[in-house]
């Protein structure tokens, strides 16, 4: 693994409707994460915040079935640029959210590598419904639909599409109706708390990795309400029930091993919706253990 980490800021809000999420990347910031990864002996370059405009910015001819799509793809562009960047200088490439809208633009940027590349969606959710399918219109719950070319313009980018075999879900445990059906039709790998619950999640991580097959290079995004509310209050859409301290400590753990890790995402950090920078400060600690921290 790359010692070299690049930190990019998304401060998007425009994904879904809860304000706040937007202050995620400053409460990871405030929280420490660079001084947490130079002290395992990281080398850590943050390049600030991408532009993102305010809703206030936004002009309200909205489309209803994907609300703020064109200022999101905006954003989402230059995510996948400096995605592609990162790339180029063989760095580790850290996207601190924001909504999980922004990495459309971050695992497009992923998936044009000159490499085989898969994704592990760590999310209490699927992110799998599309402007037809949707029951909210929010953008960050059709991020995999559009990765994998289901959405119109302008929720596409890059020049490689997502594939099923290429992406598997762990965590999940709220899924819309549409997105059961859609999901099961796309025969998607998608591991649930229930499956973590019989299985152990060393064996489901196991799963998962098998289910991508035999990849160069792994994208995680990582959703933070894909844990418990009681470790992770400061979310947009907690969901009871989730991954526990250990359990989430033990996916970087075995990521870290495997080492085909090259790109993060942090998102929906909402710090008016946590205690004490909690959230924050757990997701500095998962991401210490996913960059090589070791209890011994």
């Amino acid at each position: 693994m790359t010692r070299d980490i690049r930190i990019y800021g998304v401060p998007m809000d425009l994904g879904q409707r809860r304000r706040g999420v937007d202050m995620g990347p400053s409460a990871l910031r405030y929280a420490g994460l660079q001084a947490r990864l130079q002290r395992i002996g990281l080398t850590v370059n943050d390049s600030g915040n991408i532009r993102v405009p305010v809703y206030e910015e936004i002009a309200r001819d909205d489309d209803e079935r994907a609300h703020n799509a064109d200022a999101i793809s905006q954003v989402c562009r230059e995510a996948y640029a400096l995605m592609i960047e990162s790339v180029g200088r063989d760095e580790f490439a850290i996207f601190l959210g924001g909504d999980h809208s922004m990495s459309m633009g971050t695992v497009a940027g992923s998936l044009a590598r000159d490499a085989r590349v898969g994704v592990l969606w760590v999310d209490a959710h699927g992110d799998f419904n599309t402007p037809q399918t949707t029951p909210s219109g929010n953008v960050h719950g059709m991020v995999v639909a559009a990765l994998m070319g289901l959405c119109p313009p302008p929720l596409r980018f890059g020049t490689k599409l997502l594939t099923a075999q290429q992406i598997a879900f762990i965590g999940v445990r709220d899924l819309d109706a549409e997105e059961k059906q859609a999901t099961a039709r796309h025969n998607l790998a998608i591991y649930t708390m229930r499956d973590i619950d019989e299985d152990g999640m060393a064996s489901v991580v196991r799963q998962a990795l098998d289910s991508i097959g035999d990849v160069d290079v792994l994208h995680v995004s990582l959703d933070m309400d894909s844990l418990d509310p009681s470790l992770a209050p400061g979310v947009g859409t907690p969901v009871p029930g989730g991954l526990t301290y250990r359990e989430a400590h033990l996916l970087m753990e075995m990521l870290a091993d495997d080492g085909r890790v090259r790109a993060l995402d942090i998102v929906e950090v909402n710090p008016i919706l946590d205690s004490g920078n909690t959230t924050s400060k757990v997701a500095i600690e998962l991401t210490a253990s996913l960059l090589g921290l070791r209890i011994r």
